[in-house]
This record gives structure tokens, C-alpha cells and sequence, in this order.
């Protein structure tokens, strides 16, 4: 628990400061804590010898000259409760004022934004280059576990607990707790204090999502809620804290957020993990749920031991808080590795969110409190915690797992790599690297059953120290419909089949030379005098397409999707192609290619329907195939339509076209009855005038329907299914570039039918099997029906398939090239 001031420092502070102690809501220069009663109280020094019964108040340091001064800071009408939370200056300012002030205390600068704002890092310890002093035990327990243990019986080794705040902008209470933990930390000499800095290392990652915090929204500035992008990794604020997560494999990771005011049982307020049921199966759970109930509830019991410490009646009435795996049989699982915390339990770390139940000071005391509950745990149990997070790679090296079914990690996988167009595997395998994943190439050709693998092919070996993370992210998934009620988030993930690229999973030992890769070498090759061939193969590839299309180029396209580029463009190819690793060749252009033109795109914008920005995916993912893209409100649609547009995208939420939303949606959303007319009269006049519309998902579809662009049935199934699916493409331009069998990705399905007379680009595939992994209860419905069409009579194009979706599934984002490249 943080101490409190002694009297005379106390009462030194309250004279200096001139203020009535009741209204005393910011703390001078260079004093670490200061104490508010939760009751009011006589102005009197008589009382202020009460002042350890006070709680902790996290403040923010200003002088008595600034006391007056009003700081703006944005509110999200989505919270019930508002106060002055620290905005991102003062935070800095805070932090930059603690580091300099104590010893103990490191300040980094550990990322940048998308907007490039700094991303701080807090590192607190006794020793002067924590780093060092850990990195040689590091590098033992993942290349020696065993020995690794046998050290621990002998020596204390300081253990790191990453402390991770505010990924949620609006969540602005974990940024303000951790400053006053900062605080405590830095300066404080008691004997609990001491003893937690004898044993680890905190790292605090202050203030998550900086441009969140700025503008009150969940989201980055990206539109991506960071805090499912620990898979996908698109972000530069989740590849910092992947970067912090790989170097120093937290023993604890505590992820602040909220807010959950009342889960379950009465007198509960707040939510704290392990999650329930069903569990990512690649985790090494035994060894993990022990001790992550036991330090559960040990934040538990001191939230309750705090209680009288708080202002509000939810607190000072409250019995505990909410524990998922312990209180509730579904709905908030741990299965999907999108979330930090279940990412770092792939690493082998004891990790949670922490939900406080409200945005006041309350909540702020509420995430001290349950932080301190974690770090006294950890305190009592530390050499035991690092005895089993070492023993979960042991397993991962030993290829020993008592708890999974035999055959339920591979021996390894192989990654072929296609010559021609390299990009995606090469892809995959840079990603492994980054993630702490051992990666190597056969150095002669081995036949696997019955296939040839040549020499250069990828191997992923599962006898690793993180094999749980390496099987995360290369197995196929499982159909986990009938396993539980509902879940919190996507059911499925699977890279080779959403980021396009082959694998093969081996039962055996591979007996070939093997050569560890470091580092993936992109070499692009242009060949021959032209015209050059651009196949319609990669992300990469579209990319190149539209660069050489915005250099001046004259690019055309052929019956299969492919394109073509003149040899008069040879040397500016060379340029354009040198880090995209495509075998460009020569080939003569097809009598049948049309010329391509440059497209002016625009995507319908939300701006944060339910704290969500829905398009955010699909417009990562067009920027990524090289398109620009702008982003139009639906009222600007309304008022000003879409003259000087070709392609016009809505790919979000059907919420969008709603005027009755509630306060908190309004400002993203149409104003009233005749703007929605307003709309639904541009998008027709737009396609009538040969714009094209394309709808992406089941948001988008249903939109089209419901504005009449098209006489399309749109068919949608619940709103919490998806998963990944196998699809028969046509020979359609809208799937040119796909195989005839391949991998789509669903979220909330839909499906499609009176598609007479229209041209349908692929089907969910006609098999009891069609649905291969996720949370889809009642896809046999959807069994054959079309899930792409055109309806080229009226310019609208429906895309079933979640071709952007957070923009991680890549293997679909030329769904989205090809439909708008096809007139």
C-alpha cells in the first residue's frame, strides 16, 4: 500500500499550501503523495494527526501559482463519470520531473504513435542498468530452462512485472494510478516498498495510447482498438510493448483499463482476469491458472481491505470484485492472443486486466489498491512464479506437454516460399522472428509426405521455449461453436490462411541440415527488355501496381487479374520493385487487357459508433494496396454527395445510416429523417451517374439493401459468430488472383440469394466442412450460398467476407483491389 506523509511533513504541507485541506485537490512541487480524508474534516492541526488513516489521492504536480489555471481535456460522453485526469503534457512533464529526482527511476522513450507522439517507458529499480543485470538470465531461460532453475535455487534474480496503462484512451484511469505508483516507488524507503525493489524490476508503460488519451476515443489514431492488435501487430504503439514483451518476458503483467461497475454478484464492483472458458489450448494452462487465481484474489482481498479508503458508497461497501474464471462459466474468455495480457501468457507470464469500476478518483484508488494486491503475491511467491514460468519452456523445449492431447503440437512446421512472389511467406516468417520465434531454412531439399521441399524452405521447430506461441500463430484453429455459450471477441486467427501463405505441419523429426535465420532478405528482380507482368498475387504486388500507376506508368489488366506494365518503365520499376521481393518478367500484354486508371476512393468514416471505429480495417487495408482513400461523414455524404468519386466504400457499421442514436453516438451518425433520404437519394444518383459501391461485411450489405441500391436478399447470421471458412472462388475478375478452393474470414456472417442474373464471384463452399475454425453455432445455413456478388445492372458489389478486418486478414484485402479495379 502507498504510506502516507508524516504529520510534520503534513502539516508543513498544509501551511505552505494556504488551501483548505477539504478542497485540496492538487499537490505542490516535490512532494510525492498527498492524502485526502474521504470524509470532510475540521481544519484543524489536531486532525491532521489522523493522516495515515487517509487514502492515496494520484495527483498532479504543479506549483501554487499554476493552482488557478484551467486545463482543457477531452471527455468521452461513453463514461458515466468525468474528473480532471492528467493529460498526456502533464504526465510527461510528471515523469520527466521523477526521473530526474530519483535514482531509481529511467525514463525511455520505447515507441512513437502513428502520429508520432512519444510512447514512455518508467523503469524503476535498485540497480543502475536493470537491462544488463537481467539479460544473461534472460537468455538462460529460454535456451536452458533446467539450468536456469537450478540458478534460482541459489541466487535472487529480480523478476520483471510489466505494469501496461491505459490502452483504452478513454480509459484514463490506469495512467493517472500509475503515476502515483511511479511515485511510491520512487521516492518511498519502507520496509514493503524495499523488499518489492529487492525482488523485481517494475516497468512502467505509462500512458499506452497517447492520441486516445488526447482525443477521448478507445482507438488510436488509426481507428485500431490497440488492444486486439497483439496478433496482428499493425500498430507502432502494440509493436513497442511486443518489443518490451520479447526482451524481457514479465514474470506479471498487470493492464489497466476500465470500466466494468458491476459483473455478477452484488457488492463486486470491477473485474479483475484470468478469464473463462474456453481457453487458448496453446497455452500451458495448469501452470498458469495456479497462480494466476491465487494473485486474482489477492488483489481482491486488498480492494476490500482498502475499502474504507474510498469516497463512494460502490467502494466503501464492497465484498470483492468480479473474477471470470471464478464467478461467471462464459463470456469474458482468454481464448484469442489479441489482448496484451493473453499475448504475454504465450511468453509464459502471469497476466491481467484490471476493470475499474468507475472514471473518478475512486477508480484510480481502486487500480493502486489491486496493483499493490498483486505485487504483495508476487512478493510472497516469487521464486515459485519463475520456477513455472521457466518449466513452461522446458515443456515448449522438451516437446514434453502432460496436459494436451498427443499430436497437438507438431513436431514443426515448413513455410515454403513461392519464387515468383515471395511477399507473404516472407512476411510470416519476419513477424515469427519479432515475436521471440526461433526460425530456420532447410539447407538441402526433403521430402515430406509425398511433397517435395526445397532447399530455402522454412522450418519452425516446435521444440522451442515459446512453442505455445509459435502453434498460436501457425495451427489451424479448431471449431469451438459447441464448447461455449458466447464469446468476448474473434474465435480465429490463423495467419497462413489470412495472411496467404502455405505451411505444413510435420509429425516428424526432419532429418536435413538446417541454417538459423536471422533476418529475412528482400531482393525484388526485374527481367527482360518488357512489357513486365505484375501477377495478382500479394498485397505487395497491388502495391507496386498502384505505385508504378501513380509514377506516370501506363498499367493494364488481363482477363486472370494480372497486370501489365510497359518497357519504357523499366529503370523506374527497378526502383519502385527493390524491397518488394517479386520476380517481375517479361511477358507479352494479352489482347484482352484494358488499360487501368487511377481511382479516386472514398470510405464511409466512423467515427466511433460505441467506442468502435468499424472502417478503420478496411481503410488500413486500401492503404496498404497503395490506394488513397478519403474518409467521408454520412452527413457529408447527405449534404454534398459524391461528385469527383469513382469507387465509393461502406465498410462499417449500418448503425451509420441511423438518426436515433443515443448521446454518446450521435455526432457519428445521420441528424434526423430527411438526411437519411438526403443519403439514400445521393448513393442512388451516384451509381446511376456509373459510380461504383461496394459494400464490405455484413454492416455494409445490409446498408445497400436497406437504401434499395440493390434487389439482392442480404441474410445475416448473429452478431457474435465468426471464424474462417473455405470458399469456391469463379472465374470472376472480383476473385481473380485466388485459388478456386480458399480461406475467407467472417464477423458476423452474411450470405447472399436472389442473385439471379447476377455475377457471383464466390460461395461459401458446398461442404458440411465449409466452416473450419471460430464461433459460428448455425453455419449450416450459409452452406453453398454466394458470399460475393455483382450486381453489375445497378454498380453495387457485395463483399460477404470481413476483407479488411482490423486489418489483418491480408490474404483478403485484394478482394478490395480487384472489385475496384473491375468496371
Amino acid at each position: 500500500m502507498l504510506r502516507p506523509l508524516s504529520y510534520e511533513r503534513g502539516l508543513s504541507l498544509f501551511k505552505e499550501g494556504g488551501y483548505e485541506w477539504s478542497y485540496f485537490n492538487i499537490k505542490l512541487e516535490e512532494e510525492p503523495y498527498l492524502f485526502k480524508k474521504t470524509a470532510a474534516i475540521a481544519l484543524s492541526a489536531s486532525l491532521l494527526l489522523s493522516i495515515s488513516a487517509y487514502a492515496p489521492q494520484p495527483l498532479l504536480t504543479v506549483s501554487a501559482a499554476q493552482l488557478q489555471q484551467k486545463v482543457e481535456r477531452a471527455q468521452s460522453l461513453f463514461n458515466t463519470e468525468h474528473y480532471e485526469y492528467a493529460t498526456n503534457e502533464q504526465i510527461h512533464e510528471k515523469i520527466k520531473k521523477i526521473a530526474s529526482s530519483s535514482d531509481r527511476v529511467q525514463l525511455k522513450t520505447t515507441g512513437k504513435t502513428s502520429t508520432g507522439k512519444e510512447l514512455y517507458t518508467v523503469t524503476i529499480s535498485t540497480d543502475k542498468n536493470p537491462e544488463k543485470a537481467y539479460s544473461e538470465f534472460r537468455k538462460l531461460s529460454t535456451k536452458d530452462p533446467k539450468k536456469a532453475q537450478e540458478y534460482l535455487k541459489k541466487n535472487n534474480v529480480k523478476a520483471p512485472i510489466l505494469i501496461h496503462a491505459s490502452i483504452h484512451g478513454t480509459e484514463f484511469v490506469g495512467a493517472d494510478a500509475a503515476l502515483s505508483l511511479i511515485e511510491r516507488f520512487a521516492y518511498e524507503k519502507d520496509a514493503e516498498t524495499s523488499a518489492i525493489l529487492k525482488n523485481f524490476t517494475l516497468i512502467f508503460n505509462v500512458n499506452a495510447n497517447p492520441d486516445g488519451r488526447k482525443e477521448a476515443t478507445r482507438f488510436n489514431k488509426n481507428g485500431i482498438d490497440l488492444n486486439r492488435d497483439f496478433l496482428t501487430q499493425s500498430e507502432s504503439e502494440t509493436k513497442a510493448v511486443v518489443d518490451q514483451i520479447v526482451e524481457w518476458n514479465p514474470l506479471v503483467l498487470l493492464d489497466l483499463h476500465g470500466y466494468v461497475k458491476q459483473r455478477g454478484k452484488s457488492a463486486h464492483p470491477g473485474l479483475i482476469l484470468p478469464g473463462t472458458p474456453p481457453h487458448n489450448p496453446n497455452y500451458e494452462y495448469d501452470l498458469l491458472h495456479k497462480w494466476m487465481i491465487q494473485q486474482a484474489e489477492a488483489m481482491e482481498k486488498e480492494l476490500v481491505a482498502q475499502r474504507n479508503n474510498y469516497e463512494s458508497e460502490l467502494y466503501t461497501t464492497m465484498e470483492g470484485t468480479h473474477i471470470p474464471l471464478r464467478d461467471s462459466e462464459a463470456g469474458w474468455d482468454d481464448y484469442p492472443p489479441i489482448y496484451t495480457p493473453m499475448y504475454n501468457m504465450l511468453h509464459g507470464g502471469y497476466s491481467y486486466t484490471l476493470e475499474a469500476p468507475t472514471n473518478d478518483w475512486d477508480g484510480v484508488r481502486w487500480q493502486i489498491d489491486a496493483v499493490n494486491g498483486a505485487l504483495a503475491f508476487a512478493l510472497q511467491n516469487k521464486q515459485k512464479m519463475q520456477f513455472d514460468q521457466l518449466e513452461i519452456y522446458n515443456r515448449g523445449l522438451s516437446g514434453v506437454h502432460p496436459t494436451h492431447e498427443k499430436d497437438f503440437f507438431p513436431e514443426s512446421y515448413l513455410i515454403p516460399v513461392d519464387e515468383r512472389d515471395p511477399y507473404a511467406a516472407h512476411k510470416a516468417v519476419q513477424h515469427l522472428l519479432k515475436n521471440d520465434i526461433e526460425v530456420s531454412e532447410l539447407k538441402r531439399s526433403v521430402s515430406i509426405q509425398g511433397k517435395e521441399y526445397p532447399k530455402g524452405t522454412y522450418h519452425v521447430s516446435l521444440r522451442q521455449a515459446k512453442a505455445g506461441l509459435a502453434n498460436s500463430m501457425l495451427w489451424e484453429g479448431e471449431d469451438i461453436s459447441v464448447k461455449a455459450p458466447a464469446m468476448y471477441d474473434i474465435s480465429a486467427w490463423n495467419l497462413p490462411e489470412l495472411w496467404g501463405f502455405e505451411r505444413t505441419a510435420v509429425y516428424e523429426n526432419i532429418h536435413t541440415p538446417l541454417s538459423p535465420v536471422k533476418k529475412v532478405k528482400e531482393n525484388g528482380n526485374v527481367s527482360g527488355k518488357g512489357p513486365y507482368l505484375i501477377p495478382n498475387t500479394s498485397v505487395g504486388s497491388v502495391a507496386l501496381v498502384n505505385k508504378a500507376i501513380k509514377a506516370g506508368a501506363k498499367v493494364s489488366r488481363d482477363s486472370k487479374g494480372n497486370f501489365y506494365v510497359g518497357s519504357e518503365f523499366r529503370e523506374q520499376l527497378k526502383k519502385l520493385s527493390k524491397n518488394v521481393s517479386l520476380d517481375i518478367v517479361t511477358s507479352a500484354i494479352p489482347e484482352d487487357a484494358v488499360s487501368v486508371k487511377n481511382q479516386k476512393i472514398a470510405i464511409l468514416r466512423d467515427g466511433g459508433l460505441g467506442k468502435v471505429q468499424s472502417h478503420a480495417g478496411t481503410r488500413l487495408a486500401l492503404l496498404q494496396l497503395g490506394f488513397e482513400v478519403t474518409e467521408l461523414h454520412p452527413r457529408d455524404v447527405a449534404q454534398k454527395g459524391l461528385n469527383g468519386y469513382d469507387i465509393f466504400i461502406y465498410s462499417g457499421s449500418r448503425s451509420l445510416l441511423s438518426y436515433q442514436l443515443s448521446e454518446a453516438n450521435k455526432e457519428f451518425g445521420l441528424q434526423n429523417g430527411a438526411e437519411y433520404e438526403a443519403f439514400k437519394e445521393q448513393l442512388k444518383k451516384f451509381t446511376a451517374a456509373d459510380g461504383q459501391f461496394i459494400a464490405i461485411g455484413s454492416g455494409g450489405s445490409q446498408a445497400a439493401e436497406q437504401l434499395g441500391l440493390t434487389d439482392i436478399k442480404v441474410t445475416a447470421g448473429k452478431s457474435n459468430s465468426n471464424g474462417i471458412v473455405t470458399v469456391t472462388n469463379t472465374n470472376s475478375l472480383l476473385s481473380s488472383g485466388y485459388k478456386t478452393s480458399d480461406a475467407g474470414f467472417v464477423f458476423q456472417p452474411v450470405w447472399y440469394s436472389n442473385t439471379d442474373g447476377k455475377e457471383v464471384a464466390a460461395y461459401f463452399e458446398n461442404s458440411d466442412h465449409f466452416f473450419t475454425a471460430g464461433y459460428w453455432a448455425e453455419h449450416s445455413q450459409a452452406k453453398g450460398k454466394p458470399v460475393i456478388v455483382k450486381d453489375n445492372d445497378r454498380n453495387v458489389t457485395l463483399i460477404g467476407l470481413e476483407a479488411g478486418f482490423r486489418n489483418h486478414t491480408e490474404h483478403l484485402f485484394r478482394y478490395l483491389s480487384n472489385a475496384i479495379f473491375t468496371q
